[in-house]
C-alpha cells in the first residue's frame, strides 16, 4: 500500500498549529462534502480529508505519524511515495491511541494505510480499557407522594437492568432496592445511590444509580412544577364575611389563613414559599370552593329562607341572560 502524506491531503505544512489544521479541514470539508460539492471525486477527496484530519487533530496520533514519516523520509524504512509500504514492527511503541468520539468519520471509512497504522493499536488500547473499567452509571425514575417528598421516608423500588454474568455476557435481571427518600426532595431532583449501577471490570468499582424524583398529585395536593395547589372548602358565611381558617401544610402541621370577605369560588390564595424547596422555592396555592351546609333541619331551612329573603335582588344567572343578548 502507499504511504500517505496527511499534511498534503489537508494542504498544511508540517509545522501547522492545531488551529491551522482545524481551519484547513473546515475549508476543505465545505468544498468536498458530497451533499454540496460539484467535484467529480468529491466523495473520495472527503474521505482523504477526514482521514488526514483524524490523525493530525490528535496529538498522540500526529506525534506517532511524524516519527514514522521521518524514518521513511530518511530512508530508514522503505515505501515513501510508492505502493510497497508496510509499517515496521513496533513502530508505535510508546504511543496509545483510542477513539475519543466526535471525529469526522468512522475508521471503517478510512484507508488500509490508516488501519495498518492505528487500527491494531486502538484495538489493543480498547482491550486494556475494557479489562479495567469502572461500571457504567444507570438512570431510573422513582415516583413518590407529596407527603414523602416533604417528610422523607422509605420506598421499595424494583428495577429491570442489564448486568454482566461471569462470562461477561449481558443478561436481564430484576433487582429490588430499599431507597431512603430524604426530606425536602423536589420534582426532577436526582437521588444518587452509590455503587448500584452496572458492575465494573477488572476489580474496578460499580457505577452509580441516579433516581429522578417524580412527585404524584393526589386527592389533596395538585403538583404544578415547584408549586402545589389544594382545594380549600369554606362555608358561604366564611366566603361572604371573611374568616380565619386552619389549613394543613404538606410538610406537616397547620397554619391560620385569612379568607378575604366577598370571596368567590375559584379564588386562589397564595402561601409564599410553602411549596417545594430549592434556590427559588415554590408556593402553596389554596383554591376556594364553597361548601353548602345541608338543609336537613328546621333551623338550617329557616336560615336558608332568611338568606333568600335578604338577597332578593341577587340573581346568580343574570350573566347567562346577558351573554345571549
Amino acid at each position: 500500500m502507499e504511504f500517505k502524506d496527511y499534511y498534503s491531503a489537508l494542504g498544511v505544512p508540517k509545522t501547522a498549529t492545531d488551529d491551522e489544521v482545524r481551519k484547513s479541514y473546515r475549508k476543505l470539508a465545505r468544498k468536498y462534502h458530497p451533499d454540496v460539492s460539484k467535484e467529480a471525486d468529491a466523495e473520495q477527496r472527503m474521505r482523504e480529508v477526514n482521514e488526514a484530519y483524524d490523525v493530525l487533530r490528535d496529538k498522540d496520533k500526529r506525534a506517532a505519524y511524524d516519527t514514522l514519516a521521518a524514518r521513511v523520509a530518511s530512508g530508514q524504512h522503505a515505501g515513501a511515495g510508492g505502493a510497497g509500504f508496510t509499517p515496521p514492527p513496533g513502530w508505535d511503541q510508546g504511543f496509545e491511541f483510542s477513539r475519543s468520539g466526535g471525529g469526522p468519520a468512522d475508521d471503517a471509512d478510512f484507508s488500509d494505510f490508516f488501519s495498518s497504522l492505528f487500527g491494531a493499536a486502538q484495538r489493543r488500547q480498547a482491550g486494556r480499557q475494557q479489562s479495567r473499567m469502572r461500571g457504567e452509571d444507570q438512570h431510573a425514575a422513582i415516583e413518590i407522594d407529596v407527603a414523602t417528598a416533604f417528610r422523607g421516608g422509605e420506598r421499595q423500588l424494583q428495577l429491570r437492568a442489564l448486568e454482566l454474568d461471569a462470562q461477561g455476557e449481558p443478561q436481564l435481571v430484576q433487582r429490588t432496592l430499599e431507597v431512603r427518600i430524604p426530606a425536602g426532595v423536589r420534582p426532577g431532583q436526582l437521588i444518587r445511590l452509590a455503587g448500584q449501577g452496572l458492575p465494573g471490570h477488572g476489580g474496578e468499582p460499580a457505577g452509580d444509580l441516579f433516581l429522578e424524583v417524580r412527585v404524584a398529585s393526589d386527592a389533596r395536593w395538585r403538583v404544578e412544577g415547584k408549586d402545589l395547589t389544594m382545594r380549600l372548602p369554606v362555608t358561604p358565611t366564611e366566603a361572604a364575611l371573611g374568616a380565619q381558617v386552619r389549613v394543613p401544610l404538606p410538610a406537616g402541621g397547620e397554619v391560620d389563613v385569612g379568607v378575604p370577605p366577598n370571596s368567590r369560588p375559584g379564588r386562589r390564595l397564595r402561601l409564599k414559599e410553602r411549596g417545594f424547596g430549592g434556590k427559588q422555592p415554590g408556593h402553596l396555592y389554596l383554591e376556594l370552593e364553597i361548601a353548602l351546609p345541608p338543609a336537613d333541619s328546621a333551623a338550617a331551612r329557616a336560615a336558608y329562607e332568611a338568606l333568600a329573603k335578604a338577597a332578593t335582588g341577587f340573581d346568580p344567572r343574570a350573566q347567562l341572560s346577558n351573554m345571549g343578548a
